[in-house]
């Protein structure tokens, strides 16, 4: 199984610094940068961000780490995905949440209230048979769309991955995506939910490919900053902070080794401090190149 390791950007990065990021990914044979989706925040949109990335580059992948897509129609979703696959084949790696990580950007993607997961499950059908068939007319609850046809196709079809923690998140991935992205969850919890999903994708008559189970880390410098470590708490006060983001580069590599033992191949990860910063991106292909297959 292919083992890589991608970037993952902070709220701090904005445009001025991105062409410098691209290139020097570009240049050190780094497999993969990836946006979050951050709307009150100086970082650039994924959208946008990824075309400006494949435009700037031959061979950097580029993903989302993790979009919204409740909120957002999946035929124009589709659309932007298939123009990007179509400017740099095989470099466009979408993942879509349920929720913006945010609680002030939730109402930018609006549904029905109480009905997020629903409307969820439906966009991600659409949006899969709109990138797959020629012609597709389609009547959910929350989406209608009549002879949508969505060109070019990709001669491989986008895989669309799917990030989550929750037991609802796993069945999703594995009745209607091609891949998980989690986060915050310890080594043993990801093997879990590795677990989770091939059981979920058995019951719906599916299989998801073995190497397509990964998760973000961050990697600090020394110490956690207390900052960090009371984010950490608040998001899951049954855990040490330690236990999710790594100190320092040691840390990291033993932590990578359980979660490749637990069955996880694809890392997205990202500086606590400096994120996109020269010296971070000339240790990440120092430390985390060679560990590559």
């Amino acid at each position: 199984m292919k083992i890589r390791f991608g970037v993952g950007l902070g709220a701090d990065v904005g445009p001025e610094r991105l062409p410098a990021i691209v290139d020097h990914l570009e240049s050190a044979g780094i497999d993969s940068l990836w946006f979050s989706e951050l709307v009150y925040s100086p970082a650039v949109d994924p959208v946008v961000g990824m075309a400006f990335a494949l435009a700037r580059t031959k061979r950097l992948k580029v993903g989302t780490s993790v979009a919204v897509l409740p909120g957002r129609h999946p035929v124009l979703v589709a659309k932007e995905l298939v123009s990007l696959a179509a400017l740099a084949p095989k470099r466009v790696l979408p993942v879509f949440g349920l929720r913006s990580a945010s609680p002030a950007e939730r109402d930018l993607f609006p549904v029905p209230h109480g009905r997020r997961a629903a409307v969820f499950d439906e966009a991600l059908r659409l949006l899969r048979t709109v990138l797959r068939e020629d012609e597709v007319t389609f009547t959910g609850e929350y989406h209608r769309v009549r002879d949508a046809v969505i060109v070019p196709k990709p001669a491989v079809p986008l895989d669309i991955w799917v990030g989550g923690s929750s037991p609802a998140a796993f069945r999703r991935i594995g009745d209607l995506a091609d891949g998980w992205l989690g986060s915050f969850l310890t080594p043993q919890e990801a093997g879990r939910a590795r677990v989770a999903i091939i059981e979920a994708a058995e019951r719906a008559g599916r299989v998801i490919e073995p190497d397509h189970y990964g998760i973000n880390l961050a990697v600090g410098d020394g110490e956690l900053p207390p900052t960090v470590a009371d984010a950490i708490r608040a998001r899951r006060p049954d855990l040490d902070p330690s236990e999710l983001i790594a100190p320092d580069w040691p840390t990291l590599h033993r932590r990578l080794d359980e979660y490749i033992a637990a069955g996880l191949t694809k890392f997205v990860i990202r500086p606590l401090d400096a994120p996109g910063d020269a010296k971070f991106l000339d240790r990440f292909a120092e430390e985390l190149l060679p560990r590559q297959n």
